[in-house]
């Protein structure tokens, strides 16, 4: 039995119909290097997602690889319930202080889905322990935050939640900006607040970017506006940047872009630049102090991960930053980013596609018509022949690459689309 045939014969694959592969090849990865991976006969493929966005600097990079390395003889994992670790320590600080707008405090997990269920949580147990019963969360229309229970609640795509409806949290939702104007938008987050706000705990978004929401892109001017209706009403606000994080938007955090601060902002993804599971949540020390009484009072926020602040995934996650502070990532990003833009705008040639969008490192288009029930499959399918990974939104095409590619590259994955839209 070849590898292909082993895996389907025991694995059950992440968000997807396994019914598709018997006509949609499984390809196994041997290596990858870079902004390429291999398979079994040498066929190369240009990772244009980072593997699921998680990817900054490369497939096996070699700054992060040799901390990891340096780290395993040390120490591998230590509970961090009572003990702790330099790696930690140190990481924990360097984030505070690049989030800056006083996030002091940071409680880790290992996964974006798990820091959303801690912040959910967090925020509900500060306004009991202020005496106050609140139970609700309020989140964007066309929203996604994962797939766990409370991170499914507080989303807004149905192909991923319709199914779990009974399961899930009671919520809000409010409507996300569609271009610039965002007034009537602010108009009914105020209504929701007016009549909702002793029920609401925190209003969940992701800042600049909902991007399992088909890569929707909308003002900061907005997000700033909404955090400060919310704190007029108590409501507290939860950044996920989990997908928008380490330089995704052009700056550090999307944070960066507004002038209004949350109180908690969720972290993953290319926090450990794509090698090892982390996710982190930073808040303030006014939430913190919430929590802090004598046990005997049953403050204490009473949640935890077996793989909570792993160690060898803090030092990949120090070397990340590391590779920001040492090599002008971010300045160079802009550069990239512009080149990107150029390129992509030789598709807006083809009618049927439009919508075209980019917010730092990310852009998208979307296929507005086509004879193919599945376009974005049909685009999938044709890039794989092209040595393209390319992973569709249903018909939004999107480009979210690590930042090691080169213009070369840039300009290459658009040839390719061109040939292929030349076709479609």
């Amino acid at each position: 039995m070849n590898l292909k045939e082993l895996d389907l014969e025991h694995i059950w694959h992440p968000c997807t119909q396994m019914k598709d592969h018997e006509n949609v090849p499984l390809i196994p990865i041997k290596k990858a290097k870079g902004v390429w991976l291999y398979d079994f006969d040498d066929k190369r493929y240009l990772d244009c997602i980072s593997s699921w966005w998680v990817n900054l600097f490369g497939h096996c990079n070699e700054k992060i690889a040799n901390a990891i390395k340096k780290q395993v003889d040390e120490l591998e994992h230590v509970i961090l319930a009572g003990f702790t670790h330099e790696p930690i320590i140190k990481l924990s600080a360097r984030l505070c202080e690049k989030v800056g707008r006083d996030f002091n405090k940071c409680f880790y997990a290992d996964n974006g889905s798990s820091a959303v269920e801690i912040a959910l949580k967090m925020s509900f147990h500060y306004h009991l322990n202020q005496g106050l019963k609140k139970n609700k969360f309020l989140s964007l229309s066309n929203s996604y935050h994962g797939e766990t229970l409370g991170a499914l609640s507080v989303g807004d795509v149905a192909l991923y939640k319709d199914t779990y409806n009974p399961l899930l949290l009671e919520c809000l939702n409010t409507p996300v900006p569609k271009n610039k104007d965002y007034q009537e938008e602010l108009f009914v987050l105020k209504g929701i607040l007016e009549k909702h706000s002793s029920e609401i705990c925190a209003f969940i978004l992701e800042p600049l970017v909902q991007c399992a929401g088909n890569m929707h892109m909308y003002e900061a001017g907005f997000i700033d506006e909404a955090i400060k209706l919310c704190h007029e009403f108590n409501v507290q606000v939860i950044f996920d940047e989990i997908a928008v994080g380490f330089g995704r938007t052009g700056t550090l955090f999307a944070l960066h872009q507004c002038k209004q601060s949350p109180d908690f902002i969720c972290l993953s993804k290319g926090i450990t630049g794509g090698f090892m599971p982390l996710s982190v949540v930073l808040t303030k020390d006014e939430i913190y102090q919430a929590f802090y009484a004598p046990y005997k009072d049953y403050k204490a926020f009473l949640h935890s991960h077996s793989y909570t602040g792993n160690t060898l995934a803090c030092a990949a996650a120090n070397a990340v930053l590391d590779i920001f502070e040492n090599e002008n990532i971010l300045e160079k990003n802009k550069i990239l980013s512009t080149f990107i833009q150029q390129e992509f705008s030789r598709l807006k040639k083809f009618d049927f596609l439009g919508n075209f969008r980019t917010c730092g490192m990310i852009s998208a288009f979307d296929i507005l018509n086509a004879k193919y029930e599945r376009a974005g499959l049909e685009v999938f399918k044709r890039a794989l022949k092209k040595d393209l990974l390319l992973r569709p939104l249903a018909n939004t095409i999107y480009f979210m690459p690590p930042y090691v590619i080169t213009k070369e590259q840039i300009s290459y994955v658009v040839d390719s689309l061109e040939q292929i839209f030349n076709d479609f």
